[in-house]
């Protein structure tokens, strides 16, 4: 079932009215699609922040334009202010719930690896897996156990479960998860008498230097 979230529509594209809209509260935003007209709206920026952690980026949202037809759309892309870490831009992408298209989906590891209890360390080079699906039929997310996984094992996208709702496209030789052996800690070099003296060349002895007085007198 599709997230609702209103939208308004947005006419004047000044920079002014813009840094309005998101005193608001609100976020400047583009909707777009294939055959689709662009569209500028501003949407509730709480509301869409709360849309993405509750249903994951790739929820379908219904999106309710003011004096519109309501649209089924995914957030396509989005802008942050680096310093304030604030949402400042949305685009949204009007989908076909009867057309499959290609997403990516966050990859979640699931339990403990036996070799972790070990030493090993458990390295993940792959965080999102590349799906072919019906908007609809997109999982939030993928999980793959790792609590059979020994030091030197690994899971390939080969290696997971083939489903009937979406085609993984990834390559399936693409390694998800490892276990490596630990790192070997250097040995200690030998350690070196830092406090002893060091030897003094041609330093003549207290008996020596005696003696040479001596002769001189």
């Amino acid at each position: 079932m599709a997230i609702t979230l209103k939208a308004n529509q947005r006419q004047n594209l000044k920079q002014s009215v813009t840094r309005e809209i998101r005193l608001e509260g609100n976020i400047p935003s583009v909707v777009y699609g294939k055959d689709k007209e662009p569209i500028t709206v501003a949407v509730n920026s709480i509301e869409l922040l709360k849309t993405v952690r509750d249903e994951g980026k790739n929820a379908i949202i219904s999106l309710d334009i003011e004096g519109k037809d309501t649209v089924d759309v995914m957030l396509h892309e989005y802008q942050v202010d680096p310093l304030k870490d604030e949402l400042i831009h949305a685009d949204f992408y009007v989908v076909n719930m009867s057309e499959e298209m290609d997403v990516e989906v966050p990859v979640h590891l699931e339990g403990e690896a036996a070799g972790s209890k070990e030493g090993g360390v458990v390295q993940q080079p792959l965080y999102d897996l590349a799906v072919r699906a019906k908007p609809r039929d997109i999982p939030e997310e993928i999980v793959v156990d790792i609590s059979e996984l020994n030091i030197g094992d690994s899971i390939m996208v080969g290696d997971l479960k083939e489903s009937r709702k979406y085609e993984i496209t990834e390559d399936e030789n693409t390694t998800i998860v490892s276990v490596t052996p630990p790192e070997e800690m250097p040995e200690d070099e030998p350690d070196t008498d830092s406090d002893a003296e060091p030897e003094v060349i041609n330093e003549k002895s207290e008996d020596a230097e005696e003696d040479s007085e001596e002769k001189e007198e």
